[in-house]
């Protein structure tokens, strides 16, 4: 078994221990471009290698805030992406207080497409009470949402990562290196340092992989107290 899979079994391992009476809701937190939604797809595959246990697979990005609606902050900023490209309300009372203690078991897994311009309409799903919730996106340890969290992964990797990977990735659809690279400077990394800073995600987690090399991922484990 090589490093990854290994990783990856030992995060399954941990996700299928976590017993509660109701749905467990795992969120799998880190910064752009840290492989949140390829490992978190790979983990499901995991979970369900070694549980016969209900998986929902969620992108908290179908959960962002509509373009027109994030006003609290200049769009550029590093404020607008953390404090208000997120429907952190529609997250908590659509998705995890539903799947949480004394919830209703019926939730959604999108309410908007992934560009923030159109309301998805999709249908309400209703979860049985020992599925597994594994969800991906950024920020998910702040505040308005921690609470609602039974495990937190948390991927870390440096903003020179970041950016570089952020660069290779994001031209498909911004077009341009150099706009990309501007783009991650003045926005995304400042925000998502503003997340760190403030939250320090990566010290509260309760698992934390470094992602930095996609073969051979570190796995930390939190230790109680």
């Amino acid at each position: 078994m090589d490093r990854r899979a290994e990783v990856l079994a030992e995060l399954a391992r941990h996700v299928v221990a976590v017993r509660r009476p109701h749905p467990v809701r795992v969120g799998v937190d880190g910064s752009s471009a840290a492989g949140k939604s390829t490992l978190t797809d790979e983990l499901a595959e995991a979970v369900r290698a070694v549980t016969d246990r209900p998986v929902i697979r969620v992108g908290i990005d179908h959960f962002k805030r509509r373009v027109d609606l994030r006003t609290q902050y200049p769009p550029d900023s590093p404020e607008s992406y953390y404090r208000d490209s997120w429907d952190n309300a529609a997250i908590r009372d659509q998705l995890l207080v539903p799947l949480g203690p004394a919830g209703s078991r019926r939730y959604r897994d999108a309410v908007m497409n992934l560009p923030g311009t159109e309301a998805v309409d999709g249908p309400v799903h209703i979860a049985p009470d020992d599925a597994i919730l594994l969800a991906d996106g950024a920020f998910l340890q702040r505040p308005a949402l921690d609470p609602y969290w039974d495990l937190r992964i948390y991927l870390e990797i440096g903003f020179d990562v970041v950016l570089s990977r952020g660069i290779a990735r994001d031209q498909a659809w911004m077009g341009d290196a150099a706009k990309v690279e501007h783009r991650y400077r003045t926005k995304y990394i400042p925000g998502e340092q503003l997340y760190v800073a403030e939250v320090r995600p990566q010290e509260r987690a309760d698992l934390v992989v470094d992602n930095t090399d996609f073969a051979a991922p570190v796995l930390r484990v939190r230790q109680a107290g």
